[in-house]
């Protein structure tokens, strides 16, 4: 009815302007003239002021709900919750519906959904394992939307990062966090046992276990802990070294892999003499750091969410590097463990809005990435962002130390390497693989029958 009453209402001042153009004379051409302007003038303002009412009709009656599937509720889930605040400051009708998702969970409704054909059971966004991007663009093609062309500027996300959802030469996702590794401490616990966070700086594995031996007899906490269906940590120690798990022509390199074999003897050494607890889930391995027996923890800095969430160690923690492969040429102290990207599915009820809502804040965002990096440790690969004073400012929780400056460094200095499609299918028999090493199982036996479990799930 508004737009109606408008257009009525311009009918007649076009048609006064008319007949009084029409019945002037020489004499008063000038005033028909300047009256027929302001009647234009008016009529632009007036179209304005239409185009202007239908918009914010849109905002206001369009539906602009999103849902989200994510795992993690202390990292994933807080920033993307974060994410939705600042968006709403310019669109406040906006909504998200998050709904938690564990990464295992995801891959099997995943799995389901595709095998049934039904996409309809897909949310709008889904957080994405960057190490599984390949694996899912290429087998699934018409599984996540191209957003090549969606007005995102890739390129202001880091070239290492942005790789994992680039698919034949097109952007399938908008990057989000960086998996830069850390080992962080308890900084009172190894002061009971005589060591500072400097002792367990630019070591090895070797001298590593020589000090968790000392501060597991002194105190009765391990210096670190694993989950026991994962081997997170063995991919953790080969890329720390740039090792791969995969040759070049992307067959599995497990049997005759010195480094690898190497890693699993440390791996279980560390068991064997109280260095390493291994859980059975992940609240068991969250809680050994946060509650239990373990003062220290490695891994992605996105564990920092974790660390931070026992308020009451604030001060006592401190980050640093993580140790090397003794004796193995191009050995570093840094790594690299998960990380993950945004994707928009097939089945997105607005693809404009969730192009836009990621534009917006995970690719346009400072103000979201400052609160979201002390917040939750979440080190961005979007390279504005790490031009903020926030990366510098000391942080009281970590002892004052500048510790996203560090991450920073640590991110630069970590070796790159080969994950292969089949990274999921690897992981997954290292895992069993370490299972029965550690319950006596012989090392290389074990090597070949992962290999040969790999190669089975390949086919």
């Amino acid at each position: 009815m508004k737009r109606k009453l408008i257009s009525v209402f311009m009918t007649v001042i076009m048609g006064c302007t008319l007949l009084a153009g029409c019945g002037s004379s020489g004499d008063s051409a000038g005033t028909s003239s300047g009256e027929s302007t302001v009647a234009m003038e008016n009529n632009e303002d007036a179209e304005t002021e239409t185009k202007e009412a239908d918009t914010k009709e849109a905002d206001t009656d369009g539906d602009q709900t999103l849902t989200v599937w994510a795992w993690d509720k202390s990292f994933n889930i807080y920033s993307m919750e974060e994410a939705e605040k600042v968006y709403q400051k310019d669109h406040p009708g906006f909504q998200l519906e998050i709904v938690e998702v564990g990464w295992d969970d995801m891959q099997t409704k995943l799995s389901t959904i595709v095998g049934s054909g039904n996409y309809d059971q897909l949310p709008d966004i889904l957080l994405m394992q960057d190490f599984a991007y390949q694996k899912y663009c290429i087998t699934y093609p018409d599984l996540f939307q191209d957003l090549t062309d969606c007005g995102i500027d890739f390129s202001q996300f880091a070239e290492g990062k942005l790789n994992a959802s680039v698919v034949g030469g097109k952007n399938y996702g908008v990057p989000f966090d960086n998996g830069t590794e850390i080992a962080a401490y308890r900084t009172d616990i190894l002061e009971q046992a005589g060591y500072t966070v400097e002792d367990l700086t630019d070591i090895d594995w070797d001298r590593f276990i020589e000090i968790g031996k000392d501060v597991f007899s002194k105190t009765g906490y391990s210096l670190c802990s694993v989950q026991a269906a994962s081997s997170d940590l063995i991919y953790q120690m080969l890329q720390s070294a740039g090792v791969s798990t995969w040759n070049e022509d992307d067959t599995p390199n497990l049997v005759g892999n010195d480094v690898l074999k190497q890693c699993v003897g440390i791996y279980k050494t560390m068991f064997e003499e109280g260095v390493m607890a291994i859980t059975n889930s992940w609240d068991e391995y969250i809680a050994t750091f946060t509650s239990g027996k373990s003062c220290g923890v490695i891994n992605g800095c996105w564990i920092m969410a974790s660390i931070q969430s026992a308020e009451d160690t604030s001060g006592l923690w401190q980050i640093t590097n993580l140790p090397s492969l003794p004796g193995v040429e191009g050995a570093t102290n840094y790594s690299n463990q998960g990380g993950s990207t945004w994707a928009i599915t097939s089945n997105c009820s607005d693809f404009d809005l969730a192009v836009d809502f990621l534009k917006e804040t995970f690719a346009g965002s400072v103000e979201l990435y400052e609160t979201i990096l002390p917040g939750a440790g979440a080190l961005s690969t979007w390279i504005p962002a790490s031009e903020s004073s926030v990366y510098s400012e000391p942080q009281e929780f970590y002892g004052g130390q500048e510790v996203f400056s560090l991450l920073t460094d640590f991110a630069e200095k970590t070796p790159s390497v080969n994950l292969g499609v089949y990274y999921t299918e690897a992981n997954t028999a290292l895992a069993t693989l370490l299972a029965n090493v550690v319950a006596g199982s012989d090392i290389d036996d074990e090597l070949k029958i992962a290999q040969e479990t790999v190669e089975f799930s390949m086919q």
